[in-house]
């Protein structure tokens, strides 16, 4: 454990364990704040700081250890007194620093850092806080400090090793062997099992463990693969607590837990005789394991051994292992860098199927089983195009969660009561433009929770409900996602932007002829604010253009509407993935471009349009009573070619953000699946390219950034 090398598949782990375990307790403690009380969460908010507090004692960052223990103690006094008098939004503040604390520790071990972090002020507020608990509810504040001092206690030097010598002890009334697999490569086995003895010294003497040397061993990994992780101990705990203490270990894949009938001392005998070994199948049988199950009676436990009958039978499957477990789903982590290595080969094995098939070489020949042979190979590298998609796509439950706490500590700060319904959270996106909304959805509420509702005093006065209402909603539309924040606040001050775009110099034509949506979208622009006052959350003029930029970098759209005192709606529309599209191929003189098929309205040849000409020379088209201007690709990358009459061409009607262009190109090549790449590095950023892609044919085809010739238009 001493070197870097073997630490960083535990630290990886360790992280990874943690961040989710927080992340969860959060949203518990914050719907258990909602309903005033823990008594639906308890269990699993004590669970997640046990776990928290057993994981860090065994990487020995005592910082976290202490402060989970510190909260697992106030949390098992409210499990097991249920006192009265308790307030959960107290509790919950308290309990969030903690773990805010708990998630800089972890952010600087993830950086490569160490935790320096002092938790001695914020363990002190719980102690103080549990004992004053246990005085309001006892009554007795000297036995509760004693008892407090000789319960939560830390010592300043505590130590995490555990001694595979058998010590003397108190005997204890019950004595159980268990036996823990873990799920099918959930790696470091031997950590996991080493975690289990630590957590059961806490509650009995533990006599035996197999494998024994759990940390320094280097097969144990592979034998807890196979065979389980095996141990005997004693306790005066039911069968019940046994259970649901070793039931809280993490990625565990089936639990067996039996009584002893012989002495105790005898079955460790018969271990010890084996060696390195499994107990011999002779010692085994000399026995009668019985594996306990919820029925067991009192008096069965405290029965006669040789009376006693099998309550479960211990059935194995084919396999070896139980039919229970058998049937249980199996999930590993993959680091997402592999994830992004498979995508770029499915990608490559999509441009090659595109060579192979399109090659320039088949024209003109007859060729029915290459076709046949063809189009079964297509229709494989779709379902694993498909199958890879699938693996990379993440619902958007956990991002959506995380808001409940920023809602809640900007209501209590702005002493706001405010609603956070959220509708749609199992809809699922590319972990990529997973990362990339975090922050755009953040700045969305905050400015919500500031902007658009109003004071409970406010509300009433307009007839409203005192509590201000937010709406975080998701869903599926085609090939887009889209994701609504709704308000039922004061809405935007259409007058107030508007005045302040004309200060600005942001309007470019008559007011009269702008739509409320184009008033609207001015709180995109950089340095753009209503805010008379600069506060803690906003008025500097940031936030909103870094929203706008975040969702276009994902190939996503952002709208807003407004009612005045109805409240405001921001629609995002997102791409389910950035890195296979549908995509329409043109042809301008030699080159060849790719439009997003998602952004196209129609095309057509020019007929009987009528074209317009400005006294700047900029061309537009009207179609069907509504004027559009036209982008001439050629004249735009200065491309020689021979289409340059507008009726020999063809017109492409695009669309992004409610704004519509026509781009012209000498004609159209076709629909395909492309394969987005970077540009490379050398090329600087070109106005309205947004990648490129490989043809069948070997060219290069340049992806067209639509929202980017809007802009320039």
């Amino acid at each position: 454990m001493a070197d870097n090398v073997s630490r960083e598949p535990m630290l990886d782990m360790f992280i990874f364990e943690t961040l989710q375990l927080l992340d969860q307790l959060e949203q518990s403690l914050i719907s258990s704040e909602k309903e005033s009380g823990f008594e639906s969460s308890i269990d699993e908010i004590f669970r997640i700081m046990h776990t928290i507090k057993g994981s860090a004692a065994m990487m020995l960052f005592d910082d976290i250890s202490k402060l989970a223990h510190s909260i697992e103690d106030l949390f098992f006094y409210l499990r097991e007194e249920k006192p009265e008098n308790i307030n959960s939004t107290e509790i919950t503040d308290i309990v969030l620093n903690g773990v805010d604390f708990i998630k800089n520790e972890t952010a600087k071990i993830e950086n490569g850092q160490k935790p320096d972090g002092d938790a001695t002020d914020l363990i002190k507020e719980i102690r103080d806080y549990l004992s004053n608990l246990k005085s309001v509810n006892s009554g007795d504040s000297n036995s509760t400090d004693s008892e407090s001092s000789g319960t939560l206690e830390v010592e300043k030097d505590q130590k995490y090793y555990i001694s595979s010598n058998r010590s003397v002890s108190t005997p204890k009334s019950h004595k159980y062997e268990a036996v823990l697999k873990f799920e099918d490569q959930c790696g470091m086995e031997n950590i996991r099992a080493f975690s289990v003895i630590h957590d059961l010294k806490e509650i009995a003497d533990v006599n035996y463990f197999y494998p024994e040397d759990v940390i320094e061993g280097g097969g144990d990994s592979e034998i807890i693969q196979k065979e389980g992780f095996r141990v005997v101990f004693s306790t005066d705990l039911g069968l019940d607590e046994v259970k649901e203490r070793l039931s809280h270990t993490l990625l565990l894949k089936s639990l067996d837990v039996y009584v002893i009938n012989e002495d105790l001392e005898d079955v460790i005998g018969d271990m010890e005789g084996t060696g390195e070994d499994e107990p011999k199948e002779e010692n085994r049988q000399s026995r009668k394991d019985i594996v306990l199950n919820d029925t067991l009676q009192a008096s069965e436990q405290n029965g006669n051994s040789s009376d006693r009958q099998p309550l479960q039978e211990k059935k194995a499957s084919p396999s070896g292992e139980n039919v229970a477990a058998s049937s249980k789903q199996s999930v590993i982590s993959v680091n997402i860098a592999k994830l992004d290595k498979l995508m770029d080969l499915v990608g490559e094995i999509v441009i090659s199927e595109a060579m192979v098939t399109q090659n320039p070489d088949l024209e003109g020949l007859q060729l029915d089983n290459f076709h046949k042979a063809a189009r079964q190979l297509n229709k494989l590298t779709n379902e694993l195009q498909d199958v890879v998609m699938s693996i990379r796509m993440v619902p958007l439950s956990m991002t959506f969660q995380k808001m409940n706490r920023i809602v809640r500590d900007m209501g209590k700060k702005l002493n706001k009561s405010i609603e956070l319904e959220i509708i749609g959270e199992e809809t699922e996106v590319d972990k990529n433009i997973i990362e990339r909304i975090s922050d755009p959805l953040i700045h969305l509420i905050r400015n919500a929770v500031d902007h658009g509702l109003e004071d409970a005093e406010e509300r009433v006065a307009k007839g409203k409900p005192p509590a201000g209402k937010i709406t975080l909603e998701a869903k599926n539309a085609g090939g887009d996602v889209w994701i609504f924040v709704k308000d039922d606040g004061r809405g935007l001050n259409r007058e107030k932007i508007l005045k302040k775009a004309r200060v600005a110099g942001l309007i470019h034509k008559p007011e009269n002829e702008l739509t409320d949506k184009e008033i609207y979208s001015f709180i995109f622009t950089p340095g753009f604010s209503t805010k008379d006052n600069v506060t803690e959350f906003s008025g500097r003029g940031v936030g909103m253009d870094i929203v706008s930029n975040n969702i276009s970098m994902v190939g996503g759209t952002i709208f807003v509407d407004s009612v005045p005192d109805n409240g405001t709606i921001i629609s995002i529309k997102l791409p389910l993935t950035l890195a296979i599209i549908n995509g329409m191929s043109i042809k301008v003189g030699k080159s060849r471009y790719t439009i997003p098929t998602i952004s196209i309205k129609e095309s057509f040849k020019v007929k009987n349009e009528a074209i317009i000409t400005d006294s700047e020379g900029n061309e537009m088209i009207m179609v069907r009573g509504e004027v559009y201007p036209i982008v001439r690709l050629h004249r735009f990358y200065k491309i020689d070619t021979a289409v340059t009459d507008i009726n020999d061409g063809i017109i492409v009607m695009v669309e992004n953000d409610s704004k519509v262009i026509c781009i012209f190109a000498d004609e159209l090549l076709g629909e395909q699946q492309v394969v987005v790449k970077a540009l490379p590095k050398y090329i600087k950023k070109v106005k309205g390219i947004g990648g490129c892609t490989l043809l069948g044919d070997g060219s290069i085809s340049l992806i067209l950034d639509i929202a980017g010739l809007v802009d320039i238009n």
